[in-house]
């Protein structure tokens, strides 16, 4: 699969506990994840590790500094759940 769109992943490492303190803000984080995703942005995302120790987000067609917005609007972020994050470049094969 090659579109020649530009693909970054977003990764995030959560804090301890995530799936027990997540709850107040779980609902809000994935109405954000969803708006990219309807919008064409956001490919793909989902949890890292059972319990989740952290996340990966895949995107398309966006710069790193428009991903770090999404980054600073997260509720997750703005909760103090995420620990840390970084956007990579992701070329596909």
């Amino acid at each position: 699969m090659s579109d020649n769109a530009n693909h970054h992943l977003l990764i995030y490492t959560y804090v301890e506990g995530m799936a027990e303190r997540r709850g107040p803000y779980r609902e809000a984080h994935l109405e954000l994840v969803r708006a990219e995703q309807d919008a064409g942005r956001i490919v793909m995302a989902g949890a890292l590790g059972v319990p989740p120790t952290g996340a990966a987000i895949a995107w398309r067609g966006v710069t790193p500094d428009e991903i770090e917005a999404f980054v600073a609007d997260d509720p997750y972020r703005q909760a103090g759940l995420i620990t840390a994050h970084r956007v990579e470049p992701w070329t596909l094969v």
